[in-house]
């Protein structure tokens, strides 16, 4: 099963953009303008269309910058820290995400890759 083209059809579907605007590298908020129903309806479809248990927060790294605070204030090494809440990402996927919070919300699509590729049976 190719992952992107799937998440592809979800997200044509459910946010009615282009496809090929949808690309490993899109942000799906800031480029995408995904809202809350939206990434509700995306979580749903993943669920059905992989076969895996989503955790919405885990999967829109809704609490990354909580988690991240968490790790400055018990003095630990913020990017393993966050790798033990967020296994799918990767250390160097973790720095990005970190030196690019202040653009605002930073999911990408990959991110949803690795968090269904890490998941899938």
């Amino acid at each position: 099963m190719d992952i992107i083209n799937v998440l592809r059809e979800i997200i044509v579907d459910i946010m009615d953009v282009e496809e090929t605007a949808i690309q490993e590298e899109t942000y799906l908020i800031r480029d995408l303008g995904a809202e809350s129903i939206d990434l509700l309806e995306m979580s749903v479809a993943i669920n059905t269309r992989f076969h895996i248990d989503v955790k919405d927060d885990d999967l829109f790294l809704r609490q990354f910058r909580l988690v991240l605070t968490e790790a400055e204030r018990l003095e630990t090494d913020p990017v393993q820290y966050l790798q033990g809440r967020f296994p799918f990402l990767s250390p160097s996927r973790i720095r990005e995400i970190c030196g690019d919070l202040e653009g605002g919300p930073s999911l990408k699509i990959k991110d949803l890759i690795a968090y269904i590729q890490f998941y899938l049976p």
